[in-house]
């Protein structure tokens, strides 16, 4: 179910999630409203995927995605959060994230420490980071969807 239904182009507004990938992670994560999340395949695998992001009519960069379900509302909810491989100066809740996932990299797991999170998530990363410079997958990095029509962004900076 996880290679299925890619490449899955998806965009939406920026929500404030739990806070916890910054502060706890050190690894920020960009949550999609519950709306988009609910317009995701519902057979479409939890775990790990890559492919490329953009916020607003910006650049478009590498990114890893977690598809999950969020214990905190009784597994009832799956969650979807985007890491952009990329440092931003600020926050950009309130966004259009477009984001295109070409590829999958592994199924959701738990870990023991916040240590062994961490680094499978810098596994990911540098995973994600070789499979994007394949050509199959950079081809979409230069893909219409990226490009906003005019009157869709929210703020340019």
């Amino acid at each position: 179910g996880a290679m299925r239904h890619l490449p899955y182009f998806c965009r939406g507004e920026v929500v404030k999630g739990f806070g916890r990938g910054s502060k706890e992670l050190g690894i920020p994560t960009a949550n999609f409203s519950e709306q988009v999340v609910e317009s995701f395949p519902s057979d479409i695998s939890t775990g790990i995927y890559y492919g490329w992001a953009c916020v607003g009519n910006g650049d478009v960069h590498k990114m890893v995605l977690s598809i999950g379900w969020n214990p905190f509302y009784k597994n009832i909810k799956k969650s979807v959060e985007t890491h952009i491989i990329h440092t931003f100066k600020e926050d950009f809740y309130g966004e259009i994230l477009s984001i295109v996932i070409t590829g999958y990299i592994r199924p959701e797991k738990n870990f023991d420490s916040l240590d062994e999170l961490i680094s499978a998530i810098q596994e990911d990363i540098e995973e994600a980071k070789r499979q994007l410079d394949l050509p199959e997958h950079l081809k979409l990095k230069e893909d219409n969807f990226f490009h906003l029509p005019e009157g869709k962004t929210v703020n340019n900076h």
